[in-house]
């Protein structure tokens, strides 16, 4: 009788099968301690490029753990291609930010610097693990990068060609981001801005940019660890839809 799988690890090795993988001493410490796992349970092993496959535990020891490789679940598909920008907040609503948009799909998280940005300084190695995580229990088949902090200005003045930016505004008279987004499979950011919002200056120069559009999130103003979650669940909404469904959608904003 088949195994239910024990948990899934994301590793950074090429996965194939008949091949026999050493996990990370973390990961043997959860399938030991805390997992109870023995050896013959069934993993589940992703690397972001190879697809999801299903392995069995050969071997548990104190510091190590190998997992032989048998089977692909699920291969390698294309996911929605969208960044999210955020300015970092204290606390930790910073790693909840990290967490839920490694959830809702994001393919690159960026913080950036703003004018009234509070926290400059982060501790990228904690917020790598969180997207790790986040990845494993979602189900996802890539992890998003978390990239350094850079200033907003050096971020926009970078920006690649092809990709649209929507840059959530709390300024009267924007398209509500359910009419105005295109999730049509082009690459794409949502820029969140910091505790207290952006400068006005700050959005009048982002609105002047070709590749951006100011976009509304609703009718109260929201936390920024909200909004962040709120436009990251809104895009993955609107990108699971079918294309013909895409647009005419002024009965979801």
């Amino acid at each position: 009788m088949a195994r239910t799988i024990a948990t899934r690890f994301f590793v950074d090795v090429p996965l194939a099968a008949g091949v026999a993988v050493a996990l990370g001493e973390s990961q043997g410490h959860q399938l030991r301690s805390v997992l109870r796992c023995a050896e013959g349970d069934a993993i589940a092993l992703f690397n972001g490029r190879d697809g999801e496959w299903q392995g069995r535990l050969t071997g548990i020891g104190r510091r190590t753990a190998t997992v032989a490789l048998e089977v692909q679940l699920r291969p390698q598909t294309e996911e929605p291609d969208v960044w999210l920008l955020f300015a970092p907040i204290k606390g930790p609503r910073l790693d909840w930010i990290v967490e839920k948009a490694s959830e809702l799909g994001a393919s690159g998280i960026r913080p950036v610097l703003t004018r009234r940005t509070v926290v400059s300084r982060l501790n990228l190695e904690r917020l790598r693990t969180h997207a790790v995580e986040a990845a494993e229990q979602c189900e996802r088949l890539t992890v998003p990068p978390v990239w350094e902090p850079e200033p907003l200005e050096d971020v926009m003045a970078r920006w690649p060609a092809g990709r649209r930016l929507y840059v959530a505004a709390e300024r009267r008279g924007v398209a509500p981001m359910a009419t105005a987004i295109r999730a049509d499979g082009a690459p794409a950011a949502i820029l969140i801005g910091p505790e207290g919002g952006f400068e006005p200056t700050e959005l009048d120069r982002l609105a002047q940019l070709g590749f951006a559009s100011l976009v509304g999130l609703g009718p109260r103003i929201l936390r920024a660890d909200t909004a962040a979650v709120a436009a990251m669940a809104l895009w993955q909404a609107l990108a699971q839809l079918p294309l013909a469904d895409r647009t005419g959608r002024a009965h979801i904003a």
